[in-house]
């Protein structure tokens, strides 16, 4: 389902109208429309090649379209382009340092490179690089080296920040660092555009969520809604050491089936009441459990349920 996005022009940032992009003979972004709102953060999802980056790098500027219009902070990314880069800050998806040069050098460097902006001190410390401030640049690691690159992405003091597969190649721990990072930008008043592959980093940091396939969007909404809409199942299961009635928990509300394998039940159904009705019931009837665990549908349900697909090609 594609949520239509009503919004005054003062609250828009990104305005994106049957947005068209080829290369020779392969569209990578097909009628692809949708807006953004000042302050959120707005993701783009999807499998490799599906277009996120070619769309992200129109609004950038860096890409010409062949069909369509669109509208950057009320500005022509093309014909605006000066005027753009002043007022937004991006993280390509593939960026590049000299290896010889340190991280205050960079941070320096980029900072003079624009009249007014951040003090590039205060974003080193703000992103955790002081230790690092004399470190050569190939001497960073993968997250220590994405921080580098989204503290030259703010030096300007931008009202839009790009990020592109911000977290590809990072390990977990890198990459909830990142997560907290960008919910940092947005509390700061930045209005974030972000792409990535990966849909729990989508559901844990969007307000909205674009899934794009085949160059298209084929969903826009609040990853709750995008959850919502699949009416899927959850699930509750526990281990009992006692044979366990399976019959006892078919009349608590939103209980769909039960299914019992030796010690293990697993209670499918429907609502934000089901857990809690399933304890109840397990408590009323003085029925002994543990290893509680609940299982409820996730983005990538949703988009496989679209697509039919895996996530990640």
């Amino acid at each position: 389902m594609i949520q239509s996005n009503a919004s005054n022009s003062e609250g828009t940032v990104v305005r994106a109208e049957n947005m068209r992009k080829t290369y020779g003979k392969t569209t990578a972004v097909d009628d692809v429309s949708f807006e953004i709102r000042r302050g959120e953060i707005f993701g783009m999802v999807g499998p490799n090649g599906a277009g996120k980056t070619t769309t992200i790098e129109c609004c950038e500027g860096l890409r010409r379209l062949d069909g369509g219009t669109l509208r950057v902070l009320g500005l022509d990314p093309q014909a605006d382009v000066v005027a753009l880069r002043k007022r937004t800050g991006v993280q390509l998806q593939s960026a590049a340092l000299p290896p010889r040069i340190k991280v205050w050098e960079a941070l320096d460097l980029f900072a003079s490179f624009y009249p007014s902006g951040s003090d590039w001190k205060t974003l080193m410390e703000r992103l955790g690089l002081v230790e690092k401030r004399n470190a050569y640049v190939s001497n960073l690691s993968g997250g220590q080296k994405q921080r580098l690159f989204i503290a030259l992405s703010l030096l300007n003091d931008p009202e839009l920040v790009f990020l592109d597969e911000l977290t590809t190649g990072l390990d977990p721990q890198a990459r909830r660092a990142m997560w907290d990072l960008v919910r940092d930008i947005r509390d700061k008043g930045k209005t974030v555009f972000l792409t990535t592959h990966f849909m729990e980093e989508a559901e844990r940091l969007c307000d909205r969520v674009a899934i794009l396939d085949h160059g298209r969007i084929i969903a826009l909404d609040t990853p709750p809604n995008l959850i919502r809409s699949l009416n899927a199942e959850n699930r509750v299961a526990f281990i009992t050491e006692e044979s366990f009635p399976a019959d006892s928990l078919k009349a608590v509300p939103g209980v769909t089936r039960v299914e019992t394998a030796a010690d293990r039940v697993v209670v499918y159904g429907r609502g934000d009441a089901l857990v809690g009705g399933v304890v109840a019931a397990l408590g009323a009837k003085g029925i002994p459990f543990r290893d509680l665990r609940t299982e409820q549908a996730t983005l990538d349900d949703v988009f496989l349920t679209l697509t039919g697909r895996e996530l990640r090609d």
